[in-house]
């Protein structure tokens, strides 16, 4: 009998349910793949657990949860190509380039089958992986993954116009230019907050200093990063608008899967994502209330809970097959 449908299922989970998890990582390398690339080792034992950020972003992303979820995985986390401190790849910064290298990174670093954990595009990359390499996915976690629009989803018009002119060639880097200047690091990563959190001073503090950071270090010595963010965000778009193709993605997915998505994000509809789970009726949906675009750094805790439930229960065939013995 097939299992009932799970796509109905909403859970709205307190904010201080319990302690946030500590920001720490374990190990810091690089891993030559075709370009170098940067992750971090969050450690833990089991269940093989691949992090993957979204657009723009890069393993700070994980900070807040990475050790929590440590305590039941083996965790790392990467910077995909363009982002963070990996360098762009030869061949480009598009998201089947971003595929063919998490492609590369499980089986060169993991050596196994995955559970892939993909926020934004990191999903989307994420659901790509599975589609085209089942074997090496054994169970996904989508966080607001990036998705088509469905009909009747508000759209947030601002956010619409600022990333299309963003992502034109000769406008966007000089609109960039103008905004660096004006903000510097600490005012760019607080304008992203405000842009993907509902209440950015959620997101612990000692993970923001870890952003600031970034960006200094990003505008410094990563002239490539500002480009690389609108030729991906421009593959992302050209990838949502075949829906034939993004439909036929989607049920070529076996793996079980679970969604987690905020019901005050602004960058991923609630309404799509809950259409994508009524497409997959066998997919766990997680909503949480008053939460944005990134539910790892606005709610970590709560997030943590609900990918361990998950663990524990439809993903558990997930987390036996990326167990490995020995």
């Amino acid at each position: 009998m097939p299992a009932a449908p799970r796509s109905d299922i909403v859970a709205m989970w307190p904010l201080s349910s319990r302690p946030t998890p500590t920001m720490a990582v374990t190990q810091s390398f690089t891993r030559d793949l075709g370009v170098p690339v940067h992750a971090v080792d969050f450690g833990g034992t089991g269940a093989a657990m691949v992090l993957v950020h979204g657009l723009g972003g890069a393993v700070e992303n994980w900070l807040a949860v990475g050790p929590a979820l440590a305590q039941r995985a083996h965790v790392v986390a990467l910077d995909l190509p363009g982002f963070g401190r990996t360098p762009p790849a030869p061949d480009g910064v598009d998201v089947d380039v971003q595929q063919r290298l998490l492609d590369r990174f499980i089986d060169s670093v993991v050596g196994g089958p995955a559970i892939v954990v993909g926020n934004s595009m990191g999903g989307l990359v994420a659901m790509m992986e599975a589609a085209r390499n089942p074997a090496r996915v054994a169970g996904l976690v989508l966080v607001a993954p990036a998705q088509p629009r469905p009909r009747g989803a508000r759209i947030y018009w601002a956010l619409l116009v600022a990333l299309i002119l963003y992502s034109i060639p000769w406008l966007g880097p000089w609109l960039w230019r103008r905004r660096v200047k004006r903000r510097g690091p600490s005012g760019l990563v607080e304008d992203m907050l405000q842009v993907i959190c509902v209440d950015p001073s959620r997101v612990p503090a000692d993970v923001r200093v870890a952003h600031v950071t970034l960006v200094a270090e990003r505008l410094a010595r990563m002239p490539w990063s500002d480009r690389a963010f609108a030729t991906a965000a421009r593959s992302i778009m050209r990838v949502l608008g075949r829906k034939a193709e993004w439909q036929a993605m989607v049920r070529a997915i076996s793996a079980p899967t679970l969604i987690v998505q905020g019901d005050g994000d602004r960058l991923v509809s609630p309404l799509a994502s809950r259409t994508l789970a009524s497409a997959r009726p066998d997919w766990r949906l997680e909503v949480l209330e008053g939460i944005g675009h990134v539910p790892q750094l606005e709610a970590p805790a709560p997030f943590v809970t609900i990918v361990e439930r998950w663990l524990d229960g439809e993903g558990q065939p997930a987390r036996h097959r990326a167990t490995r013995s020995g």
